[in-house]
């Protein structure tokens, strides 16, 4: 797979615009100055070649680049969804990968603070220099919070397993993750089967993740699919379903 396919954003919309925010400007002003004088350029360009050049790095390992958040967000009161916005897009619009990773875990933290009308923006940060390192945060924790919460957004899951772009499947199949007993396991297995014949390592790894974390709750649904499925599944797709059962 090259490294055009990984980037190339397929949005057929205007991308969302930053809002105003004094939280954000405040929050990108200190980061902008804690987090490059912590990098090691030398560790910068390991961690370019272990990401496979998905963007540039300052070189700041995650325990210190997370301690340095937490002096960044030292004193700044609760975002609202204006907030979250401005704070995300912000920093996912500078290149180094650090930015994009304190944006994830920004949101992470205050998804509940967000409505339904995040989506458009979540599906942004996904196609944003699309990589394992975000996209699998960002379903996880940031799109499945929002279905969580609003159960109707189900409905643009079923479009977005629909979708050409690998990284936006991929959310799909990965939102429900976190879910366990409340998992539409009806879903979940429709996701599985309709993206089975998907050649990409990328798709056939989260068909094996979303089932072997689901078999944490429901063990006999996971092997019984699975067992029902084996001639469609791939056998990587299988071997992670089946991993802990």
């Amino acid at each position: 797979m090259s490294v055009i396919r990984r980037t190339v954003s397929r949005m057929t919309s205007a991308p969302p615009t930053a809002p105003a925010s004094a939280l954000a400007d405040t929050v990108l002003g200190r980061l902008t100055e804690v987090y490059p004088a912590a990098g090691d350029p030398f560790r910068a360009q390991e961690m370019v070649a272990y990401m496979k050049g998905i963007a540039p790095f300052l070189g700041v390992r995650t325990p210190e680049r997370r301690a340095l958040s937490r002096t960044v967000l030292e004193g700044t009161p609760r975002p609202d969804e204006a907030d979250c916005t401005a704070v995300a897009l912000r920093c996912f619009a500078l290149p180094e990968r650090e930015y994009h990773y304190f944006a994830v875990d920004y949101l992470r933290r205050h998804v509940g603070r967000c409505s339904s009308g995040f989506l458009p923006v979540a599906r942004h940060l996904v196609l944003t220099d699309s990589w394992w390192d975000t996209v699998d945060h960002l379903a996880a924790h940031v799109v499945g919070g929002l279905v969580a919460a609003d159960p109707g957004l189900a409905e643009r899951m079923d479009e977005w397993i629909e979708d050409d772009d690998l990284w936006i499947a991929r959310t799909a199949l990965l939102h429900q993750l976190r879910f366990k007993g409340d998992t539409d396991t009806e879903r979940l297995f429709a996701y599985c089967l309709r993206r089975a014949g998907d050649t990409d390592f990328f798709l056939r790894k989260a068909i094996g993740w979303a089932l072997r974390e689901y078999a944490r709750t429901g063990p006999d649904e996971v092997r019984a699919f699975v067992e029902r499925n084996r001639d469609r599944l791939a056998p990587l797709s299988v071997r992670e379903a089946l991993k802990h059962l």
